[in-house]
């Protein structure tokens, strides 16, 4: 089932976003680079901002995400967890099963929407 892109799931976690598409993408580049800062130029984000997102995952489940490397002469490092992989498996079947569920809906919604018409330019 391909995923509804108006579709965005997010899972709390003490009133906090636990998981979201955002961090299940972050995860998929940090698995991908093995880096966190590659990770973020994937995604256009800071390398700020996306340590703070790994250390909020960290902190929002029982097992770690993500596994870090400090710097050095041969550089840092980050590798995605089983459990983080688990997660984001998890996460993506979540997704599809809510698309699927709403589909029909989304086509009886998508019929009231006026569509753009091609315009001009």
């Amino acid at each position: 089932m391909k995923r509804y892109p108006g579709l965005t799931l997010r899972i709390l976690a003490s009133g906090q976003p636990a998981m979201g598409p955002g961090k299940a993408e972050l995860i998929s580049h940090i698995e991908a680079t093995g880096s966190i800062s590659a990770a973020a130029r994937a995604m256009g984000m800071s390398y700020r901002r996306a340590w703070q997102l790994v250390e909020a995952m960290n902190d929002a489940f029982a097992e770690p995400v993500i596994l870090t490397a400090v710097g050095g002469r041969r550089g840092g490092g980050a590798v995605v967890t089983e459990f983080g992989k688990q997660l984001v498996a998890h996460f993506r079947a979540m997704e599809d099963k809510a698309s699927a569920a709403i589909a029909a809906d989304i086509k009886t919604f998508d019929a009231h929407l006026r569509h753009s018409r091609g315009k001009a330019t």
